[in-house]
């Protein structure tokens, strides 16, 4: 058995965290900056190199991306699916609260609700309900 925890790299992880907090209802249960690393450029000690929040049952580790930009390409979106209609609903407005709606949050012809977002951080999210 394995577990599959989403890493996301960020130009402001703690800022982005934070807007999951709020989005998914979460909390950041750990964070190191750069700081705690023996031997780091000073420059970097504010930044964060190990992030973990947990929201609505699922781990996510972040850190900041550091001197690279962040580039999100379009391979791959997150996905999260409920059982309940009003709980997906939430989600899905306060993921895209800043964001762009890609496809707005409405029952599909396979019968179930589906919506799919990109957040004010370039990650995109498919939101949708179980069948």
């Amino acid at each position: 058995m394995a577990t599959l925890t989403p890493y996301l790299y960020s130009s402001s992880a703690r800022k982005q965290a934070d807007f999951y907090v709020k989005a998914l209802g979460g909390e950041i249960v750990s964070l190191r900056t750069f700081a705690d690393m023996p031997g780091a450029d000073e420059s970097m000690n504010d930044r964060v190199m190990h992030l973990e929040l947990h929201a609505l049952g699922l781990r996510f580790f972040m850190a900041d991306a550091g001197t690279e930009t962040v580039d999100r390409g379009r391979g791959m979106d997150l996905t999260l699916e409920f059982q309940s209609e009003e709980e997906a609903r939430q989600i899905f407005a306060g993921l895209s609260d800043g964001g762009k709606v890609m496809m707005p949050f409405e029952r599909m012809f396979w019968g179930t609700m589906f919506g799919r977002l990109e957040d004010p951080f370039g990650v995109v999210w498919q939101i949708s309900t179980e069948a």
